[in-house]
């Protein structure tokens, strides 16, 4: 099959966060397609170099940069010195999460700080650092990671699925504040996406993704480069007038 490439997205800065693996990793390979400079951060580093390098063929080879998240002065540190290294960011893509899961009776006030600090507080700090570079431009797109899995109500991940909620009224926040400078915030929902660690942790056999599968209305496995096809476009200028908006990428499993 062929795919849509997208003219704009040339040359651009793009920042993912988390990319060194599964959906992010797809991301990165699907920007790098586009022409785009693309910077990813993760706290792998021996698969964030592999990736690099993997991809050292493009127009313009990946930058990865080692970043923990949960610190946020250290995020905005690296957000600093990709404008100064690379380029003012055009394009922000929230992709970073833990989908860890745990029953509600054993979730305690500590790893419910802990999934916030990873699932939720840096989309909004990696946006507040980003906006000013954005606004130098005079344009930009964010992309904030959301899931389906709240809307599904999964019982034995509260914290996930309240951050993962949480990021479409963020969303919404930060079109509205943003808007006047040419910044466009959306938001992906993804459904089951078979990464390598959906596979090891929870769908160990062909039985229980073909079960899952059979509950989509569209019966393929989902796979991240779906995912990744959506967040091009909602970069590129072909969706200059779409903000405050979410996409579920599910294959009409909700």
């Amino acid at each position: 099959m062929n795919f849509a490439k997208y003219p704009s997205l040339s040359g651009r800065v793009v920042l993912v966060t988390g990319g060194a693996s599964g959906i992010g990793a797809d991301i990165v390979r699907a920007y790098a397609g586009s022409d785009a400079k693309v910077v990813f951060v993760d706290i792998q580093e021996e698969a964030g170099e592999a990736l690099a390098d993997e991809l050292k063929g493009s127009q313009h080879k990946p930058v990865f940069r080692r970043c923990d998240l949960t610190d946020v002065e250290a995020t905005q540190a690296v957000i600093a010195g990709i404008g100064r290294d690379v380029g003012p960011i055009a394009v922000l893509v929230n992709n970073a999460a833990n989908d860890d899961r745990r029953e509600v009776d054993e979730v305690t006030p500590d790893y419910w700080d802990w999934s916030q600090s990873i699932n939720l507080r840096p989309q909004f700090f990696t946006a507040q650092a980003v906006r000013p570079q954005m606004r130098q431009l005079g344009y930009g797109s964010i992309i904030n990671f959301s899931s389906i899995a709240w809307r599904g109500g999964a019982p034995n991940m509260p914290a996930y699925t309240a951050a993962k909620a949480a990021i479409l009224g963020l969303t919404r926040s930060l079109a509205r504040a943003f808007g006047a400078d040419n910044i466009r915030v959306n938001a992906i929902e993804p459904g089951a996406v078979m990464t390598e660690k959906q596979h090891a942790l929870w769908y160990k056999t062909p039985e229980s993704v073909d079960a899952l599968v059979r509950l989509q209305c569209i019966r393929k496995v989902l796979q991240g480069d779906e995912i990744a096809r959506t967040a091009l476009f909602l970069g590129a200028d072909d969706s200059r007038m779409i903000t405050k908006q979410s996409i579920i990428v599910d294959g009409g499993l909700i």
